[in-house]
């Protein structure tokens, strides 16, 4: 059965962190790993929340800084260092830019609430992408079914016929579990490569 649409998560595929060292340099600072750093920004209850839409994302960086002594006045200059390392990778969203040529895309994310305006600001991309499902605008993370199934609806396609890709697995398997075809992202070129071969047996 051939492929119709082709999903793409955003941290760790479309936007990836490829310098650690302002993040490494930040968390030694605060005293703490870089691993530590991350869980307080994007785990426990609080992270959790902020991705489910529960608190704004300026709510999440301040409870980050309060956690580790910043001062909250400057929790721009805080998520800027935490970020120093991010980029977009621009071949990443050229190839989806052909892609958009033959097939519907869409992105799935668990994002903050900022997101939409990166998307649609400084990304610039939004322009690629039919549906754009956000966990903090929709409630509801990866990988919980329904967002899988809300982006599926959206553009109108059953699970069979899309593909998802993530980097992390057991996002992947979240929408393998409602029957749709997954890639684990670990790089640009085993993308292309796994989504080509993918493509290919499916008859696409």
């Amino acid at each position: 059965m051939s492929i119709q649409a082709i999903i793409f998560d955003i941290g760790g595929v479309l936007v990836r962190t490829v310098d650690r060292t302002p993040r490494q340099v930040l968390a030694e600072r605060l005293g703490m790993t870089s691993q530590a750093l991350e869980e307080l920004v994007f785990g426990g209850e609080s992270g959790r929340r902020a991705q489910l839409g529960q608190i704004d994302e300026s709510e999440q960086w301040a409870y980050a800084c309060q956690q580790v002594g910043w001062p909250v006045e400057q929790v721009t200059e805080f998520r800027t260092q935490f970020f120093a390392g991010d980029r977009l990778d621009t071949g990443l969203l050229a190839f989806i830019n052909n892609l958009h040529q033959d097939y519907k895309t869409g992105i799935i994310s668990n994002a903050l609430s900022r997101t939409r305006a990166l998307i649609e600001g400084p990304w610039a991309m939004g322009t690629l992408f039919d549906t754009i499902v956000l966990s903090a605008e929709v409630g509801v993370m990866k990988p919980d079914p329904r967002i899988y199934l809300l982006a599926l609806q959206q553009l109108a396609v059953q699970p069979e016929r899309a593909v998802f890709i993530d980097d992390f697995e057991h996002n992947i398997a979240g929408a393998q579990a409602i029957g749709m075809n997954g890639i684990h992202f670990r790089s640009p070129a085993q993308l292309v490569a796994d989504l080509g071969a993918l493509l290919d047996s499916a008859g696409a």
